[in-house]
């Protein structure tokens, strides 16, 4: 059956029960007596008295748009409870008069609305807030953007301090983040989502006083250092001239701490407030009790003079039930195989293909599922020529490359014989003839070599041979071997690395080193090219850090630059001799020792390239292929 011919169905069914329950309702309702009546208006109550609630906080918060419907429901109660005192119809509804051993219950409510009515009034009338923790969060608020923005400066101005300032510069950055939470926890308690903020402000606010006054050479004596986790110490002066955003701190941070003191000992809401608020509560529940007490004796008396007619209304809701249940079963088993098409969209998208979807059906759903299926089983069929073309493609690569490179080295060899003369002198224009074979061997051998490292990387099969050795000797190793290269194109080549012992390939590290330095050579001016080595050294981690100050990298081309074959300026690159393979190949390269390599560099402006290496080798695992940045 088709889903459309289902839904028609479904929803004749809901319109037959509809019109059922409609007639046996009203054929219920005018079995009824007058008192039925008044006992559904009596409960209604309740609802009113609850938006009453509502109304008298929302006119407490300044919404006095609500005065009007608060009068209203004021005056439909009333006209309510007098309707039913006196037996007179209600809007048009006739109604019964309480009953004898009802009317003493009902005038119970009339004295306890009249009570909640007043309380009513009295929360309407009082402020909801605290005008002091008011005008403290406001002052707190205001002023947090100035405090951020002060101790960033601070930490700005202490940053190029030597390492006697370290514990400065720590203290400095705590009392930035300090800063930030302070302006959200005030924030929270602004919008009534405070939880613990207040004591979280408490705590953050005495961290900042202890940071500030070390700062400012300031005993800490009788602060509760202790509590934070802090400790009573004297700090070396900061230099006047880097001290400016801390004097301005000192005065800023002082008007602050005393509104933030208001709110660790005043709530947002006015005790006034509460109180009266709890009051109102308190006697609507004492109403609702009364409203309930009377709905229920005189439902009590209703049911027992119409037991007769409870039977039809037992049986309503059970075909009701019976009838929720098939059609919510019959939607069930119409809709569960999207939730099969959806696990199946979702593993395609993930690059899992050839799961078929299991459904019998012949509607519009399973024709879904079969052209998903279908489909589905395409692809992979697709994927996995694709694959064994991949492969083949690459062990075609490898072994073409392979055998490039075999007469490569007679070319060499034969070429340093005839340039060191052992078979004979030659002229000038000889030896730059040889010397122009030698060098262009030299660079096709490079090619080959980087196409067969990344073909190597791409199948798995390029060995690292790593070993526990100081990174700064491989590096330094790099560096020596570029340092002509870059004396005769009178480039700066500066080196700042220190001693760390760690698990790598030095030839491989070297490789990558080489080909970034070459790469920058490249890109620097001579003359005023400056290139510098630099490493950060982290717990778990290193990073050798490689910068220029070049003709830089558009952003535009960056999110490709470790691809394979990607060239920044192809025509650039062709005259320099470049492959395109050299990044993918060290990306290949750092990646398989766990770590990673990233760029930032705009146009005209430089370029660092940033390698990363874990310090324990338990943390390496492998990467994807090369060329999918």
């Amino acid at each position: 059956m088709k889903i459309v011919t289902k839904t028609y169905l479904l929803i004749s069914v809901l319109v037959a029960v509809a019109a059922i329950n409609l007639l046996l309702l009203y054929q219920e309702g005018s079995n009824q007596n007058l008192e039925s009546h008044a006992i559904v208006e009596i409960a209604d109550i309740k609802v009113k008295a609850e938006s009453i609630s509502g109304f008298a906080i929302s006119i407490a918060n300044g919404n006095l748009d609500d005065r009007e419907k608060m009068e209203e429901e004021f005056n439909a109660v009333d006209y309510l409870l007098q309707q039913i005192q006196n037996g007179k119809d209600i809007h048009g509804h006739p109604v019964s008069m309480p009953a004898i051993e009802v009317a003493s219950h009902f005038s119970h409510i009339l004295t306890e609305w009249d009570i909640y009515k007043s309380k009513a009034l009295d929360v309407k009338e009082t402020s909801v807030f605290d005008k002091d923790a008011t005008n403290a969060v406001n002052y707190v608020l205001q002023k947090n953007q100035d405090l951020v923005l002060l101790t960033d400066r601070l930490v700005n101005e202490l940053d190029p301090l030597d390492r006697n300032f370290n514990k400065h510069k720590k203290i400095s950055e705590t009392l930035a983040e300090n800063a930030r939470i302070i302006g959200q926890q005030t924030l929270l308690i602004s919008i009534g989502e405070d939880g613990n903020s207040q004591d979280i402000l408490k705590e953050k606010k005495l961290q900042f006083e202890i940071g500030l006054r070390k700062l400012l050479g300031i005993p800490t004596v009788g602060l509760d250092v202790i509590s934070v986790g802090e400790q009573h110490e004297d700090l070396e002066t900061i230099p006047r001239e880097y001290s400016s955003s801390l004097r301005k701190l000192e005065p800023l941070w002082e008007s602050i701490q005393i509104r933030i003191q208001i709110l660790e000992e005043r709530a947002l809401l006015s005790p006034e407030f509460n109180t009266t608020k709890n009051e109102m509560i308190e006697q609507k529940i004492v109403l609702f009790e009364h409203v309930d007490h009377v709905v229920e004796i005189w439902s009590e008396r209703l049911v027992s003079e119409n037991n007769s007619e409870e039977g039809i209304v037992q049986l309503l809701l059970v075909i009701n039930v019976i009838i929720f249940v098939i059609v919510l079963f019959v939607v069930k088993q119409s809709m569960s195989p999207l939730e099969s098409i959806t696990g199946a969209i979702s593993k395609v998208k993930e690059g899992i293909y050839g799961e078929k979807i299991e459904y019998s059906g012949s509607d519009e759903v399973g024709e879904l599922v079969s052209n998903f299926n279908i489909m589905s089983n395409t692809i992979k069929e697709k994927e996995q020529e694709a694959r064994k073309t991949d492969i083949a493609k690459d062990e075609f690569l490898a072994m073409i490359t392979h055998e490039l490179k075999t007469p490569l080295v007679p070319i060499q060899g034969y070429a340093d014989i005839l340039l060191s003369e052992h078979l004979g002198k030659l002229t000038v224009k000889q030896k730059e003839r040889i010397s122009i074979i030698k060098n262009s061997s030299e660079t096709l051998l490079g090619m080959i070599s980087d196409l067969l490292d990344a073909q190597k990387l791409e199948l798995g099969q390029l060995r690292m041979k790593k070993e526990i050795k100081n990174i700064n000797e491989t590096i330094a190793s790099s560096v020596n071997s570029l340092l002509p290269e870059a004396e005769r194109k009178n480039v700066q080549l500066v080196s700042n690395i220190k001693d760390i012992e760690i698990s790598h390939d030095p030839a491989r590290i070297k490789q990558v080193i080489t080909n970034l330095i070459k790469n920058s050579l490249t890109a620097v001016s001579p003359g005023t090219g400056k290139i510098e080595l630099s490493i950060d050294d982290f717990p778990k981690e290193i990073k050798i850090n490689v910068k220029d100050n070049g003709i830089g990298i558009p952003i535009n081309y960056q999110k490709d630059l470790f691809k394979k074959f990607y060239q920044v300026d192809a025509t650039l690159t062709r005259e320099s001799g470049g492959s395109g393979l050299g990044l993918a190949i060290c990306k290949g390269i750092i990646e398989n020792h766990g770590g990673q390599i990233s760029v930032v560099s705009n146009q005209d402006q430089g370029a660092l390239f940033s390698i990363s290496l874990p310090k324990d080798a338990e943390n390496e695992q492998s990467r994807s292929p090369i060329g999918t940045a």
